[in-house]
């Protein structure tokens, strides 16, 4: 069904992904996945890769990457996980599309909260049969972020882009309809697995979190 896991940051969305993608290989349930991420912290999943899950195959499709269809499904099929960045995604979008991914998870997913840009609709087009998205900022500016991320994940569950701002979006910020919040709640709560670091029970070693 797809998830969006939207832990504050620092409360580990990196190692809990990680070990979904141990649990599945070790039931032989994973083929391919591709994570998608910002191109600044492909370096960071790389490591967190093989310190906490050594026994999975992660490649990475950047810089001096595979170009053809031929190369590209050979690193598929010898990958656990691809990483590659929302440029790259987006640049080599043939080659993303063509494939069958057993999951897709794009982290920092409000990279694609603006559903008309190149990206939100090429990660929208992406064949899995999982999809999952890391966002500690579900909602960054406005709903529609929201719908945006459950476009991807969920595309049934929110409808249409203008149902939802007409049933959900203009009562909510426009007049603060507290019933319509709570449908909202009901409908989206299943998918959006939260935690914060100002939860107590959370991680009660973590110092408090500073906003600048």
């Amino acid at each position: 069904l797809g998830a969006c896991l939207a832990d504050d940051m620092g409360l580990g969305k990196t190692v809990q992904t990680l070990a979904l993608l141990c649990r599945l290989k070790n039931r032989d349930e994973l083929s391919a996945a591709l994570l998608v991420c910002p191109t600044s912290v492909l370096g960071n999943w790389q490591r967190e890769a093989a310190r906490f899950a050594p026994n999975l195959r992660v490649n990475l499709h950047h810089g001096e990457r595979a170009k053809s269809v031929s190369e590209f499904q050979e690193q598929v099929q010898s990958s656990d996980l691809l990483l590659t960045s929302y440029a790259l995604l987006s640049r080599d979008h043939k080659l993303f599309s063509e494939q069958q991914w057993s999951l897709v998870i794009l982290d920092e997913a409000q990279q694609i909260k603006n559903p008309a840009s190149k990206t939100s609709k090429t990660a929208s087009k992406l064949q899995a049969h999982g999809r999952f998205v890391l966002t500690g900022t579900p909602v960054e500016n406005k709903l529609q972020d929201l719908w945006t991320l459950f476009r991807f994940m969920q595309p049934e569950l929110l409808g249409s882009k203008r149902k939802f701002l007409s049933r959900f979006a203009a009562p909510i910020e426009k007049r603060g309809d507290k019933d319509v919040k709570k449908q909202l709640r009901r409908l989206v709560g299943p998918f959006v697995l939260r935690r914060t670091k100002m939860d107590p029970l959370v991680a009660s070693e973590l110092p408090p979190r500073v906003d600048t």
